[in-house]
C-alpha cells in the first residue's frame, strides 16, 4: 500500500509545529526541528514522529480542533494503512527508509488539540490504532511534500 506525505512539521521546540515544504532527514531527526524534553522526545529511537491525515480527518469529524503538526508529529501522512504501523516495521518516505519504534504517547502539550483538553483520544493503549507512531532513521535524505509512503512487506 503506498501513501503520500502532505505535511513536513518542525519547530524550535514545542507545539504547533510548522509546515515546511521540504526538509533534510539525519539519524536524529528533521534539520531544524527541536526537542525540548529530550526524555520523552527525540534521540535515535525517537528521530521522527509520524501521524495519519486520515486520522486527522476523522478527529476533526469528532469535532476536535486537530491540524497537521499540532500534536508534534514530523511527518503527515495520507494514504496509509495506520494498523499496519507496529515496531519493526519498515518505510520508505521518499528517499528516507525508517522503521517503526513505538507509539507516542499524547502529553498534556498537545491538549488544544482535542475537546474537553482530553489528548488521550489518541493514546494508544485506550484508542488502539489511533496513536502517533516513533522511527528511526535508517537512510537519511531529503523529505518533500508530496514524495510517495512505501510500507514494506512485514518479515515472517
Amino acid at each position: 500500500m503506498t501513501g503520500r506525505i502532505v505535511s513536513i512539521n518542525i519547530s524550535g521546540g514545542g507545539v504547533p509545529k510548522r509546515a515546511v515544504e521540504e526538509a533534510d532527514v539525519r539519524s536524529l531527526g528533521i534539520v531544524g526541528d527541536v526537542q525540548r524534553n529530550r526524555q520523552y522526545h527525540g534521540g535515535p529511537d525517537r528521530a521522527l514522529c509520524l501521524y495519519s491525515m486520515d486520522w486527522i480527518d476523522a478527529l476533526r469529524a469528532e469535532g476536535h480542533p486537530i491540524a497537521p503538526g499540532t500534536t508534534g508529529e514530523n511527518v503527515t501522512v495520507h494514504g496509509v494503512d495506520w494498523a499496519l504501523l507496529v515496531p519493526g516495521i519498515g518505510l520508505h518516505l521518499g528517499a528516507v527508509h525508517v522503521e517503526v519504534t513505538g507509539f507516542a504517547s499524547p502529553c498534556y502539550k498537545i491538549q488544544s488539540s482535542f475537546l474537553d483538553s482530553d489528548s488521550r483520544r489518541i493514546d494508544q493503549r485506550r484508542h488502539p490504532g489511533w496513536s502517533r507512531v516513533y522511527c528511526r532513521v535508517l537512510r537519511p535524505g531529503p523529505l518533500r511534500q508530496g514524495d510517495v509512503v512505501v510500507i514494506e512487506p512485514a518479515s515472517s
